[in-house]
């Protein structure tokens, strides 16, 4: 087992004042193209039904017979990781501080970044975007949080819910593991968001939003089904609603979650 994850490169560097080259396939335009007011594309068929992946997800996402919850959850944990970040990756060249100064998830939603010393900070998107990815890399090739080496202890498989793994002392992966995974997949949301409200019109021009959309399901699917998404975090209040959180509700709508 292998889950070392690849070295990721600094988010590429841009002088804010230069816009995008004029010749490139993701387009120029640093705003969604949809009037103040509209439904936003992502909302809009075909792009929201576009998928790879026909019905429901829960089949995905459900724990394999003989398989341990913490290595499952490891396993899936680190392959959204590493497809959000090549899909970030191609998408470095619009997501700039200049056409992206905060990170935003929603029309009137704009996430802040919280120091060591519990100070919130607002941070330019790609600043935001890199801390986090950094962050998570790190926590992946600790060998305390997500160990890699066999475990030579007796595997228990009956579980129920990810909660259930803080009874275990017998298993190789650290006490914190639970609210360390719920951490990460809070942060790895906060990025889906922000790609979704300002660079979905990008993933349209890559003709890529199949493959977004079914990552999205897929990660949305498994949170639910191990505790890790809280409601909140995906709906956010009323006053400050979380985008795509009309997409989850329209996926639930029409049978692809539950």
């Amino acid at each position: 087992r292998n889950r070392t994850p690849r070295k990721r490169s600094p988010t590429p560097t841009r002088n804010p004042s230069v816009p995008p080259r004029k010749d490139s396939f993701l387009g120029t335009s640093s705003e969604p193209p949809s009037p103040g007011g509209a439904k936003p594309l992502y909302l809009s068929s075909p792009f929201a039904d576009a998928a790879l992946v026909k019905g429901n997800f829960k089949t995905i996402v459900m724990l394999p017979k003989y398989v341990d919850i913490t290595e499952w959850v490891a396993v899936n944990m680190f392959d959204f990781y590493t497809n959000l970040n090549e899909f970030y990756g191609v998408l470095t060249e619009v997501c700039t501080q200049h056409n992206c100064p905060t990170m935003s998830g929603g029309p009137t939603l704009n996430y802040v970044w919280a120091n060591p010393g519990g100070k919130q900070i607002i941070l330019p998107a790609p600043t935001y975007i890199d801390t986090v990815l950094s962050s998570v890399q790190n926590l992946l090739e600790d060998e305390n949080v997500f160990p890699t080496k066999s475990s030579t202890y007796p595997i228990i498989y009956y579980f129920e819910s990810l909660a259930q793994l803080t009874c275990l002392t017998d298993q190789p992966f650290n006490p914190v593991f639970p609210s360390t995974v719920k951490h990460i997949y809070r942060q790895l949301l906060r990025v889906f968001a922000h790609i979704y409200h300002a660079h979905f019109h990008h993933l349209l021009n890559l003709r890529a939003e199949p493959h977004f959309n079914s990552l999205f399901a897929h990660f949305l699917a498994f949170g639910r089904e191990y505790e890790l998404l809280d409601v909140k975090d995906i709906k956010g209040d009323p006053s400050a609603p979380v985008g795509v959180g009309l997409l989850w509700e329209r996926w639930k709508e029409s049978g692809i979650l539950v």
